[in-house]
């Protein structure tokens, strides 16, 4: 179950929208509030669960919201960004190498507007296991394309950050030490 009304869906917008206005506790019990209005076992229930959890600085409850919202098969948008909430949870609790499987597998299963929060969170999660440079050519590589210039070279930056022995060259500038556009 993933479907909920759009006057429920407004409530919970409005409720994330006031969350800096709530003591911690008071804004979990206002989400459960909201959430008990939903069948047991939905999964947008446990993933706004997660959410609150998550915001109010207890990722070990965040965790368990997420892994149930994705176990009872949370869709759409609200999937993809429990994985990613899920993912960076896991990094923050000492788990950095579950957060690359699960982010590495979400990169490869699709592309949407939270692609560069996957790139992000993941290169957050490689940097922790050791793999500096990869994370480095990633984030690098994620945004070069918001770049107003300077997009294919730090994308091929990028690129070659993510080889076993990287050049310090930029592989398009050749001996003209030209920087592309």
């Amino acid at each position: 179950m993933t479907e909920v009304d759009q006057h429920w869906e407004q409530r919970a917008a409005d409720l994330w929208n006031a969350l800096d206005t709530f003591e911690p506790a008071d804004f979990r019990a206002k989400v459960r509030t909201l959430t008990d209005e939903l069948p047991d076992g939905h999964a947008v229930a446990d993933f706004e669960l997660g959410c609150a959890h998550d915001s109010t600085g207890m990722p070990e409850q965040a965790v368990v919201h997420y892994r149930a919202a994705l176990d009872t098969g949370l869709t759409g948008i609200r999937r993809r960004r429990a994985v990613i909430q899920l993912a960076s949870s896991l990094r923050n609790l000492g788990q950095p190498e579950e957060s690359v499987r699960l982010l590495t597998a979400e990169r490869d299963a699709g592309s949407d507007e939270l692609d560069d929060a996957v790139i992000a969170t993941l290169a957050l999660a490689l940097a922790d296991v050791g793999r500096e440079r990869e994370a480095a050519g990633l984030a690098i590589g994620a945004l070069a394309r918001h770049l107003p210039r300077y997009n294919r070279s730090m994308a091929n930056y990028a690129a070659a950050l993510l080889l076993p022995q990287a050049p310090r060259a930029c592989p398009d500038s050749g001996s003209s030490g030209r920087t592309g556009r």
